[in-house]
């Protein structure tokens, strides 16, 4: 009972947190000029042994170091804590993007706090066990009614880290992340009525897969393959692909086959994951199984939303995804804006559905995924999922708009400048060649200004990196790549590649 009692008190000190958020909100936020500190936890608070076929995923923390381009507002103070220590050269490389001000008068309101932890838990875990750190944050903020903390996920850790700090999160409520698994998103596609694969959610055992799976065959007998989701899984890791025998519905006891041959005709996404390792996490979790929805041209856009802490709903920005892995399941990159042809399509299919997660009481950014499908001259839209919390489209979208003050006007599907010039871009996570290991941030950053290719204030163009840490153990880096046109960001990308293959190969 006094264990409850605590949590009810807990959740009730948080909810208060989150009132004065509220009142914060319609005083500071639209004033450039006003002192107020942010707190950067870019925690992947998510399930550590599915995060661990994310190559190099402990410099995915380096993708919100875009919220550093918050202290171009010269008032704004930013506390920005890592797993391990960001090597200067890369905060300066990000300072000397800032538009307005000189990195100097940045560089007196940021501070960088490090756990010096590389091991394999959550960073909000690693700070959470760190009470001295805790004071350290403390004590570097100026006034707890101007601050709050932006984390990449919300979990009950980073509501604890918000209690232990005493200031509001701007994002989603741990209690409503129900809505943001794959049973859920199908939930609230259903109660909106809008149109998703064919499919079953709310699963919990391997026998129950089966069935679903048997369900969805004798339902259509042309489907040949289908995916099993993991109710948390991200950035398709947490799916596999199962491949329907062809002689399935012939058989005497159908299910019985299913069964017997499950683990051979499954194929997991994540690497390093096998079938038995998947099938446990997915009884731990639940999930769903849903028809793999096949299409001569098909795309994979995404709508990303915004709800604000006082009740307001917008859309922010459209993408077309880029994927890769088996059967295109797995996140590569995104294309800014998506389509013409259907961008105000799903963006306004992305509002209906972020109109009624504000009903529920949802915050902050999130994120909605879908399949496109083109039938003759129109586009058929199944929505897949709803991703409570930031993700791949939300830091390369923040670089375009703090570097070139921006808006997004949804409905006519264009991103307009205060000049009146439009940008699109072509970003990615994912680039990756093992000729780049050796390669240190300072190897990159001038390679980018020897070979002109590094976004520049004048024009407005250019390319800006991205998880640069990784690139030396991994190979691995990020790109943003900003164009007129989404063929000249593509052409940046292409031309940025070209040049990093050129120079690793020289040495």
């Amino acid at each position: 009972m006094m264990q409850k009692t605590g949590i009810n008190h807990s959740n009730h000190q948080y909810q208060l947190l989150q009132q004065r958020f509220v009142e914060q909100y319609s005083h500071i936020f639209s004033n450039d000029l006003a002192e107020k500190t942010v707190v950067v936890i870019p925690s992947l608070t998510l399930d550590q042994k599915i995060l661990k076929a994310l190559q190099g995923a402990q410099f995915y923390e380096e993708r919100l170091l875009c919220l550093l381009m918050l202290l171009r507002m010269p008032r704004t103070r930013v506390i920005y804590v890592t797993s391990m220590p960001i090597d200067e050269i890369i905060i300066d490389y990000y300072l000397h993007l800032l538009p307005g001000v000189t990195g100097f008068h940045a560089r007196q309101r940021l501070t960088l706090l490090s756990c010096y932890d590389a091991s394999q838990i959550s960073l909000t875990e690693k700070i959470l066990a760190r009470p001295r750190l805790i004071q350290r944050i403390k004590a570097n903020i100026k006034g707890q009614e101007l601050t709050h903390l932006v984390c990449f996920n919300e979990t009950q850790y980073e509501q604890q880290l918000a209690l232990a700090l005493d200031i509001p999160v701007y994002g989603c409520d741990p209690a409503l992340l129900y809505l943001g698994t794959k049973t859920g998103s199908r939930r609230i596609f259903k109660k909106l009525k809008l149109n998703l694969p064919a499919g079953i959610e709310n699963i919990h055992s391997e026998t129950e897969v089966a069935q679903a799976l048997l369900q969805l065959k004798r339902n259509n007998p042309a489907l040949r393959k289908a995916v099993i989701k993991m109710n948390d899984g991200f950035s398709g890791d947490g799916n596999a692909i199962f491949r329907f025998p062809k002689s399935l519905l012939e058989e005497t006891n159908p299910l019985a086959m299913i069964q017997e041959r499950l683990a051979q005709q499954t194929s997991i996404v994540a690497d390093g994951l096998d079938y038995s390792s998947f099938m446990q996490k997915f009884q731990s979790m639940g999930g769903i199984v849903e028809e793999f929805i096949e299409g001569e041209i098909k795309e994979s856009p995404s709508v990303q939303l915004r709800i604000n802490p006082l009740g307001e709903s917008e859309v922010i920005s459209t993408h077309d995804q880029v994927l890769g892995g088996e059967s295109g399941q797995v996140f590569l990159g995104a294309i800014f804006p998506a389509n013409l042809e259907y961008t105000y399509e799903i963006a306004a299919i992305g509002k209906k559905v972020a109109d009624e997660l504000r009903k529920e009481g949802v915050l902050g950014r999130f994120g909605i995924d879908f399949i496109s499908v083109k039938e003759g001259n129109t586009w058929k839209h199944y929505a897949i999922e709803i991703n409570l919390r930031k993700g791949g489209t939300t830091h390369p979208f923040l670089m375009l708009q703090f570097l070139t003050n921006g808006v997004f006007d949804w409905q006519k599907g264009i991103y307009q400048m205060p000049n009146g010039q439009t940008r699109c871009y072509f970003a990615s996570d994912n680039v990756v060649n093992e000729k780049y290991r050796g390669l240190c941030p300072q190897d990159l950053i001038d390679i980018a200004h020897c070979n002109r290719i590094q976004y520049d204030g004048v024009t407005q163009c250019g390319v800006t990196f991205h998880m640069i840490g990784a690139l030396s153990q991994y190979g691995k880096l990020g790109m943003v790549c900003i164009g007129r046109t989404i063929a000249e960001a593509q052409a940046y990308f292409a031309k940025t590649i070209d040049i990093l293959d050129q120079e690793s190969a020289r040495y």
